[in-house]
């Protein structure tokens, strides 16, 4: 995993546990109730005092910060473990984390893009995560050679943040950005 991505995850052990307790439970309390979650609903989800979560994160920004730091890092820690794939398969696999970690992010995206540093670094390290599995699907012949990462993940990216009639239409406009993808 890439060290731009730095975290306030404490050495203790016990506050770790209250660390990890309180970034799902606002991972869970974002996804229910969006950026209206209130930090007193991520404190009783995660089973610590309301002290204890702002003696962690003493504001909003920096919770949403750090649960997004969490997923960044969840979604480029998944790319490495598709090397047992066929390439266009891991990448395929790879880019459906990532339509997933889009739908995560829009949730808070007004308070992420008010600390460009941390986004940036972000950025940097899907790229990096993705970059390999696209340029082994390339070898493979699987995917067009002209396309870069960044292509890949502003097309996925777009897709991605629009509202659909329902899932079975977000798959179908998801597969013919595939099929655009795809070599030959």
């Amino acid at each position: 995993m890439d060290s731009a991505l730095p975290t306030r995850r404490p050495r203790r052990a016990d506050a770790r546990r209250n660390f990890d307790a309180l970034v799902a439970a606002a991972r869970e309390a974002f996804a229910d109730n969006g950026s209206r979650a209130s930090m007193e609903d991520v404190a009783r989800r995660s089973g610590v005092s309301i002290a204890t979560l702002y003696r962690n994160f003493p504001t909003r920004e920096d919770l949403v910060e750090e649960v997004h730091r969490d997923e960044v890092e969840q979604l480029c820690l998944a790319a490495s473990g598709l090397d047992g794939l066929e390439p266009w398969d891991a990448l395929v696999t790879w880019l459906r984390r990532f339509v997933d970690y889009i739908g995560t992010k829009l949730a808070f995206a007004d308070l992420l893009n008010r600390s460009a540093d941390s986004f940036q670094a972000c950025r940097k390290a899907m790229r990096e995560a993705g970059a390999p599995l696209l340029a082994r699907a390339q070898r493979a012949g699987a995917v067009r050679d002209e396309v870069s990462i960044d292509d890949v993940l502003r097309l996925v990216s777009g897709i991605s943040t629009v509202e659909y009639v329902d899932e079975a239409q977000r798959e179908r406009v998801f597969d013919v950005a595939l099929a655009g993808l795809r070599a030959g």
